[in-house]
């Protein structure tokens, strides 16, 4: 990523951690279908092994960790993210998890360490000419076989959000066209499991793109 966007980014979630600890939490933002899509992916990661190491990349302040771990005991989650007062609100909730301080285009992780990405609304910070480096990070370290669940915003284009969580910054957000983002997954070494649009729910104003995507041998 861009250093100025990479530095525009931390400076964002610096400003905002605490705001966004108190006002984002999971069950109050992922609809049923959502969560679904999260259940389906830690179930297949699952299957038959005994034990599973998920990244949660761009984890902010942890609030899918618990839900991870909730699903498959087995499940090791991994935290990365930019800020680290987004990280210092993770590990006081998840004392016992390995959280990261880093950017998710470079990666501390030997190669083929992780079983799963969920990069959950990560992406909106990495322009759309940027999503090939990105993803073959992501494939740099899954092992063979491995899968990454995103979801973004769908669209194309920029958003931006002033005053972001009540303070004097302004979000700003790359829309993904979800094809796009498959495409970017095949260039790299992965073949597309599933990738689909919905419309808005509750108080989103923009459709929202998911893709699942393992990686080929």
């Amino acid at each position: 990523m861009d250093p100025a966007l990479t530095a525009r980014t931390r400076l964002l979630y610096e400003t905002v951690a605490d705001s966004y600890a108190r006002l984002v939490a999971y069950d109050r933002f992922e609809p049923q279908i959502d969560r679904a899509m999260i259940v389906d992916f830690v179930e297949r990661l699952s299957d038959g092994e005994p034990s599973v190491t998920i990244l949660d990349a761009g984890c902010g302040t942890g609030r899918l960790i618990g839900l991870l771990r909730s699903l498959n005991p087995r499940v090791s989650p991994v935290g990365v993210d930019l800020s680290p007062a987004m990280l210092e609100h993770a590990r006081a909730a998840h004392p016992d998890v390995q959280f990261i301080e880093a950017d998710c285009s470079a990666l501390p992780l030997p190669d083929g360490a992780l079983d799963g990405i969920l990069a959950w609304y990560s992406i909106i910070h990495t322009p759309p000419a940027d999503l090939a480096d990105l993803f073959r990070e992501f494939r740099r370290v899954l092992r063979e076989g491995g899968l990454v669940l995103l979801g973004f915003q769908s669209g194309s284009g920029e958003r931006r959000r002033p005053r972001a969580y009540g303070h004097d910054v302004d979000l700003l957000a790359y829309l993904h066209d979800t094809s796009t983002v498959a495409g970017a997954l095949r260039a790299v070494g992965f073949s597309i499991d599933i990738s689909l649009d919905r419309g808005p729910r509750r108080r989103e104003k923009l459709p929202q793109g998911f893709v699942l995507a393992q990686v080929e041998p």
